[in-house]
C-alpha cells in the first residue's frame, strides 16, 4: 500500500511504541504478583509463620489485581489507538489527495515514492508516471545544484527542513517555478533520515508578474535616466524624502546622502527663486492645485547652479488631511532654459531687426509686396497699397492675383509670378515691360523684380515683389526711341532705321531665294521736284511745313505694312511688302499724283511741286542695301532727265566677280 511509507506510518509506530510501554508495565506487576506468590508458598513451608504468610498472600494478590488492570487498560488503549491511527491514516490519504498544492514523498536517492494528484498536473504526468521518476530528472539542469544541496544537508543532519523556489520541467520541456517547503522524516531510534516530505506550489505566474514588473521598472529607471530625471518620495511614515540615484549623482552627490530632512531641498534652491515654490508647495499641500510643478534652480555640490522642473502630487493623507505620502519627479532643464535664453535674446534681436526692416520698407519709394509659400499676401507698404490701389489691411491672406495683376507691355499676357521649381536655384526675376492692372481697369506701367525666399533647408517659402511706378521713365523711352528711328519733321521713319529694316528684308529675300519677277518687295526712290524754289522763296520754315504735307500725302496713297522714311532733304524712300514691278508703277504714279495735287499756299502765295521716281526690285540677287538705294537713285535721276513727274525702273542686276552690275544702265 502507498501510505506504507507515508506520514501516516510514522503516527502508527509511535502509538504502537506506546502500547508497548504499557503492556510491559503490567507484564511487570504480573511477574512480580507470581513472585510474592511464590515467595509466599515457600514461606508457609519454611515455617515463617501465619502473619508473614498472610502478609505474602495479600500483596501477592494486590499485585495481581494491578496486573489484570493495567492488561484491560492497555487492551482499551490499544483499541483506541488503532482507532486514531486508521483516523489518521485517511485524514492524511484525504489531505494529499485533496490538497490543491503538490505533496510529495522523496527517498533520500531522490525518487519520488508518493505524490498528489496537484503535484503530477502541475507538471503534466499522472501519478504513476512522475511516480517513476527521480527529483533530479524533473528538475531544470540550472537548478540541479540546489536540490543536491539540500539532500546533502539532509543527510548530513545539519538541518531539518527546508524551503526554496526553484524550476521543474512539465513532461513538455517547458520550465515552470515552484516554491518548496518540506522536512525530513527520521528514525527516531538512531535518529537517521528515512525520506522526505514535500510541499509544493506552483508560483510560475508570479515569477512572471515579477518579471514583468522588473522589465518595466528597468526600462522605467532607464527612460528616467536617459532624460535626466530623478525621482523623490516624501513618506512621513519613514520620516523623511528619499531620492534616486539618478538625481542625486545628477547634483553631484552620493547616494542616501540627501535622504531624510524633509525640508533640506528648500535650502538648496536659489534665494530668488525659493518664495516661489514654497508658495506652490504650499497652494499644493492645501488643495488649491492637483499638481505641484514649479522650475527653480537648485545649487551643485560644486557651487553652480541648475535649472530644475519639479513635478510631484500628494498621494496619501490621514484623516485630517496632513500629507502622509507624495510622489514626484526631477527634471534637469538646464539647457532649455539656456536655450530659451539664447532664443530670448534673438527673439529680442529678430524683433529689433524685424522693426528696422518695417520702418525701412515703409519708408522706401518703391512698392513691396511679401507673400507666403501658398502665395497669400502676407505683407504691403504704403507704396504698393498706393500703386494698386487696395488697402494693406484688406489685402492682407489674399492670393496674389486678387491684389497684382501684371501683364507685358507688347504682348498683354500675364507675367507669372509663381514658385521655383525644388533644387533649382532660383535667382530674382526683372522685368521692365511690365504694365500694372488695377481693379478699376487703369493700368501703370512698372518695373518689377521678383525674388523668391528660400530657407536654410532650400525649402520655397515665398515671394518679395519690388516694383516702381515706370509710366514716365516708359513714355520717355518710347519718346527716345521713337526719335531714334523716325524724322523728327515728318514723323516718318529715319534713315537709319529704314535702312536697318531693308536690310532685314534682302537678308530675308536671299534666305528664301525669290527671284523678284512678280514676288518679293520693291523699293521706291522719290526726290521731289521745283522742292528749292520753295524754300528760297518762302524760307525753311515753309520747306519744312510742305515736307510735312509731303509725308502725309505719301503716307495715304500706301497701305499700312510698306514703309515710308525720309532720307535727308526733299528725299523720300518708300518699301513696298509685295506686290510687282507693274504694281509698284502703279503706287508710285498715285505718289506723284498726289504730291502734285498738293494745295500749299505759304504768306498768300501759293506753291506747286512735283515728284521724281525710281524704282528698284528686292530679291536674292538684288546684291546690297547700298547697291539697290544706288540702283533706285540712278533711275530717279532718269527720270529727272526725263522731264520730271515720272517714273522710271531700275534695270535688273547680274552678279559678277562677286559683284552686282545692272544689265542696262537707268534712263
Amino acid at each position: 500500500m502507498r501510505l506504507r511509507t507515508g506520514v501516516a506510518r510514522i503516527v502508527m509506530w509511535r502509538a504502537l511504541t506506546s502500547r508497548k510501554s504499557l503492556g510491559h508495565a503490567g507484564l511487570a506487576l504480573l511477574v512480580a504478583g507470581l513472585g510474592v506468590l511464590a515467595t509466599s508458598i515457600v514461606l508457609s513451608r519454611l515455617d515463617f509463620g501465619t502473619e508473614a504468610l498472610k502478609l505474602c498472600l495479600q500483596i501477592a494478590v494486590a499485585v495481581a489485581v494491578g496486573a489484570l488492570f493495567l492488561a484491560a487498560l492497555s487492551i482499551r488503549r490499544i483499541s483506541r489507538d488503532r482507532q486514531q491511527i486508521a483516523e489518521s491514516e485517511l485524514r492524511f490519504r484525504r489531505a494529499m489527495e485533496d490538497s490543491a498544492i503538490g505533496i510529495v514523498v522523496v527517498g533520500l536517492d531522490g525518487r519520488i515514492r508518493q505524490t498528489n494528484p496537484a503535484f503530477a498536473a502541475m507538471l503534466g504526468y499522472t501519478s504513476e508516471e512522475i511516480e517513476a521518476l527521480t527529483f533530479f530528472q524533473i528538475t531544470h539542469p540550472d537548478d540541479l545544484l540546489i536540490g543536491r544541496e539540500t539532500m546533502d544537508d539532509l543527510k548530513a543532519g545539519t538541518v531539518n527542513s527546508f524551503h526554496f523556489e526553484k524550476r521543474y520541467l512539465r513532461k513538455d520541456g517547458t520550465p515552470v517555478w515552484a516554491h518548496l517547503a518540506g522536512s525530513v522524516i527520521r528514525d527516531e531510534t538512531s535518529g537517521r533520515p528515512l525520506y522526505l516530505v514535500s510541499q509544493i506550489e506552483n508560483i510560475d505566474a508570479r515569477k512572471q508578474a515579477e518579471a514583468r514588473i522588473a522589465e518595466a521598472e528597468t526600462r522605467w529607471n532607464f527612460a528616467l535616466a536617459g532624460a535626466g530625471q530623478g525621482v523623490w518620495d516624501l513618506d512621513m511614515r519613514k520620516g523623511g524624502t528619499t531620492y534616486s540615484s539618478t538625481w542625486v549623482k545628477m547634483l553631484g552627490y552620493a547616494d542616501g546622502e540627501l535622504d531624510g530632512d524633509t525640508d533640506r531641498w528648500l535650502t538648496m534652491i536659489h534665494p530668488d527663486d525659493r518664495e516661489t515654490v514654497a508658495e506652490a508647495d504650499r497652494a499644493h499641500l492645501e488643495g488649491k492645485t492637483p499638481f505641484f510643478e514649479a522650475e527653480f534652480r537648485m545649487r551643485h555640490k560644486d557651487g553652480h547652479w541648475m535649472w530644475i522642473l519639479d513635478r510631484g502630487k500628494a498621494i496619501e493623507r490621514d484623516e485630517d488631511g496632513r500629507l502622509i505620502r507624495a510622489i514626484g519627479s526631477l527634471t534637469d532643464i538646464t539647457r532649455r532654459k539656456e536655450a530659451e535664453e539664447r532664443l530670448t535674446v534673438s527673439a529680442a534681436m529678430l524683433a529689433d531687426e524685424k522693426e528696422r526692416l518695417r520702418v525701412t520698407l515703409q519708408s522706401i519709394g518703391d512698392a513691396v509686396i511679401c507673400t507666403d509659400a501658398a502665395n497669400r499676401v502676407t505683407f504691403m507698404n504704403p507704396v504698393a497699397e498706393k500703386l494698386t490701389g487696395i488697402a494693406g489691411g484688406e489685402a492682407l491672406g489674399k492670393m496674389l492675383g486678387h491684389v497684382y495683376w501684371a501683364v507685358d507691355e507688347e504682348t498683354g499676357h500675364r507675367i507669372g509670378v509663381t514658385r521655383p521649381a525644388v533644387g533649382v536655384p532660383a535667382p530674382a526675376d526683372q522685368n521692365s515691360r511690365a504694365v500694372l492692372i488695377r481693379r478699376d481697369d487703369t493700368r501703370c506701367s512698372i518695373r518689377q523684380v521678383v525674388s523668391p525666399i528660400v530657407n536654410e533647408r532650400n525649402e520655397f517659402c515665398g515671394l518679395v515683389i519690388v516694383f516702381q511706378d515706370f509710366t514716365d521713365a516708359r513714355a520717355l523711352q518710347r519718346q527716345l526711341a521713337h526719335a531714334a528711328a523716325h524724322d523728327a519733321l515728318t514723323g516718318l521713319a529715319n534713315r537709319s532705321s529704314f535702312i536697318r529694316a531693308m536690310e532685314g528684308l534682302v537678308g530675308q529675300a536671299r534666305k528664301d531665294g525669290t527671284s523678284g519677277k512678280g514676288t518679293g518687295h520693291q523699293f521706291m526712290f522719290i526726290d521731289l521736284d521745283h522742292f528749292k524754289l520753295v524754300n528760297d522763296t518762302g524760307g525753311h520754315a515753309a520747306g519744312d511745313a510742305l515736307l510735312k504735307r509731303v509725308a502725309e500725302a505719301v503716307r495715304g496713297v500706301l497701305g499700312p505694312d510698306d514703309i515710308v522714311a525720309r532720307l535727308g532733304g526733299d528725299e523720300f524712300a518708300v518699301i513696298l511688302k509685295s506686290g510687282s514691278a507693274a504694281g509698284a508703277k502703279i503706287a508710285a504714279r498715285s505718289i506723284i499724283d498726289a504730291i502734285r495735287s498738293l494745295d500749299f499756299t505759304w504768306d498768300g502765295r501759293p506753291h506747286v511741286i512735283g515728284a521724281s521716281i525710281g524704282l528698284a526690285a528686292i530679291n536674292a540677287n538684288c546684291g546690297e542695301v547700298d547697291e539697290i538705294i544706288a540702283r533706285a537713285d540712278a533711275a530717279c535721276y532718269a527720270a529727272k532727265a526725263a522731264g520730271r513727274g515720272c517714273v522710271c525702273v531700275a534695270p535688273d542686276a547680274q552678279i559678277v566677280d562677286g559683284r552686282t552690275e545692272p544689265l542696262a544702265a537707268a534712263s
